[in-house]
């Protein structure tokens, strides 16, 4: 009676745990990248579009965010289950007592730079306006700024650059694969003294990656590895086929009506994909370094943007 009464419960258990696996199979992560869509994200659209998630067995779904649902919030509302972050943006977002796993880290290096105006060196203009996003993305910029005692007045601004054509500013942000072309387009004359990049002056530290809620992750380690390791394969293609990968991008640019050009988005992809390759390694690691984190969550630290250090063990579960 025992021994089948245990049979019993074990087939029942069996049963159970049989569906739960398959409902959690068949769940769809809504994947929401940080901006509307351009060629940063090639690797997902790729991932989608070569089929690459549904070999990997996991349904997927990429929506934007707009400009009532940022991708944080949407990620915090469970509108969407992954996100793209920079590293640094992470880091506050756990500081804030929302823990968050790393599951794929695309940028090996930071993409951030000042462009001056008047070919002047962004590190002789202290009280300069300089612009910077309103959505985040500066917080190593304001670091330097305390650092060495720049006072630098910051003006947000939204996603382009009229503000500084239009001579309101001293200088910009500007990421090395978006602004930085735009500016160029413009014609801004970009030379060594007036262009600083913060990867070559110790501030080299990991932008996007993507994210999970924890709660959401422990519960979905499967779905996770599965989408982590379908987005890599995404991005593997995109830098072996770049003509065909920006195909791709440009039936997501013309779907979400977003004003850009081929020109633009190649060089948006070639950059985007340069940043991808470990400086030391000269590899495409995809990997959340542990010496970066150190590094970001240090120089946040000792500059009251975070409260406490936020280590590499909380933003991975290994």
């Amino acid at each position: 009676m025992y021994k089948t009464t245990r049979c019993l419960f074990m087939a029942i258990l069996t049963f159970c745990c049989m569906i739960q696996t398959a409902a959690a199979q068949d769940e769809t992560i809504v994947f929401t990248p940080q901006w509307t869509a351009q060629a940063q994200f090639a690797g997902y659209y790729v991932a989608a579009a070569k089929g690459f998630y549904r070999e990997a067995g996991v349904k997927v779904r990429i929506e934007h965010p707009s400009t009532t649902q940022s991708s944080m919030l949407r990620l915090r509302q469970n509108i969407c289950q992954a996100t793209t972050l920079q590293l640094c943006q992470a880091m506050e977002i756990v500081d804030d007592g929302i823990p968050l796993v790393n599951i794929l880290q695309t940028s090996m290096n930071n993409a951030m730079v000042i462009v001056s105006a008047r070919d002047k060196n962004p590190l002789t203009q202290k009280g300069a306006k300089v612009g910077i996003w309103s959505v985040g993305f500066g917080q190593l910029a304001i670091c330097m700024s305390i650092k060495d005692r720049l006072d630098y007045q910051w003006v947000r601004f939204a996603q382009n650059i009229n503000l500084f054509l239009s001579g309101a500013l001293d200088a910009t942000l500007a990421m090395s694969y978006n602004e930085y072309y735009q500016l160029v387009q413009a014609g801004i004359k970009m030379t060594d003294k007036n262009v600083y990049r913060f990867c070559d002056h110790g501030y080299n530290v990991q932008e996007d990656g993507v994210y999970m809620t924890r709660d959401y992750y422990l519960r979905h380690r499967e779905q996770a590895k599965r989408f982590s390791q379908a987005s890599r394969k995404g991005w593997e293609w995109a830098a072996q086929h770049p003509e065909e990968t920006l195909d791709i991008v440009m039936q997501y640019v013309d779907r979400e009506n977003i004003a850009t050009n081929r020109v633009m988005q190649r060089l948006m992809l070639q950059e985007v994909l340069r940043l991808q390759v470990d400086r030391e390694s000269r590899k495409r690691e995809f990997r959340l370094r542990p010496d970066m984190v150190m590094q970001a969550s240090r120089l946040m630290v000792e500059n009251q943007m975070l409260s406490r250090e936020v280590t590499y063990k909380e933003l991975v579960c290994e």
